[in-house]
């Protein structure tokens, strides 16, 4: 009996967690309930009134530098390291430049987060900021999937 009874109890949770909906915001706002059995609808029938001007900052992607504004210093060890695997910033700002149709001159490291394994790099290429992430020797520019 006791171990009918954990049968059924393991039953009813995984029934209960494997039905996972998730509420999802449209480009306008709008809330979107996407259930499990892949159908969707509306939770805000009507997109909120406010929501223009959010998502012109949301997406204001230029950059606003000052005219003394100097690029953060880079340890060099690190610099060095990464120089075998042609990962250093100069290989990246080269990187930006060819994605964004620019000369590296144009490329201006914003700020830096790094260490020897990873690193974040935030650029302002020809006035529009872009991220970049390094991985080991590796780097590609990072995706805002969310």
């Amino acid at each position: 009996m006791k171990h009918f009874f954990i049968v059924i109890v393991f039953l009813i949770s995984y029934s209960a967690l494997s039905q996972n909906n998730h509420i999802v915001k449209t480009e306008d706002g709008r809330r979107v309930l996407l259930k499990a059995d892949f159908t969707w609808e509306y939770i805000d029938l009507e997109a909120p009134k406010n929501t223009q001007t959010s998502i012109i900052a949301k997406n204001s992607n230029t950059c606003n530098l000052p005219a003394d504004f100097n690029e953060p210093k880079l340890d060099k060890k690190i610099q060095t390291q990464l120089k075998k695997g042609r990962a250093t910033i100069n290989h990246i700002k080269k990187r930006v430049a060819k994605d964004y149709k620019c000369t590296v001159n144009d490329v201006i490291l914003i700020s830096v987060k790094e260490s020897k394994a990873t690193a974040i790099y935030n650029f302002c290429a020809n006035g529009t900021k872009t991220t970049y992430k390094r991985t080991g020797h590796s780097f590609a520019k990072k995706l805002d999937i969310f």
